[in-house]
């Protein structure tokens, strides 16, 4: 499992790596949304998209080019390594993403 994550980490270092204007702060909304969104049908969530717009428009940078596609990335990223979890550490991820999805504002 460790080296799926390891793969998956060095593709998304690769592909964020030309965005050398992005800023950290829009990576990490990347990565916070599209962990998310990328276990939304694993874990068995439904997302309010009213509240994935509003999510956007309160942490993102009108200007920022780079978050839909390091955000689609992500998803992407998120989704494949879901596939390679054991089952306790799908629940775990579950578990903490559901909280994290509520406090955020994302969960119908």
């Amino acid at each position: 499992m460790f080296h799926t994550y390891a793969r998956g980490f060095g593709l998304a270092v690769f592909l964020a790596a030309p965005a050398a204007a992005q800023t950290m702060a829009s990576m990490q909304s990347a990565t916070e949304l599209g962990t998310v969104i990328g276990s939304e049908q694993a874990c068995g969530l439904t997302l309010d998209q009213a509240g994935i717009e509003a999510w956007i428009a309160a942490n993102v940078a009108e200007d920022d080019m780079s978050f839909a596609s390091t955000l689609n990335m992500m998803v992407q990223g998120t989704a494949f390594q879901i596939e390679e979890m054991t089952q306790s550490a799908k629940t775990a991820h579950c578990a903490a993403v559901k909280r994290s999805a509520g406090k955020m504002g994302l969960i119908r």
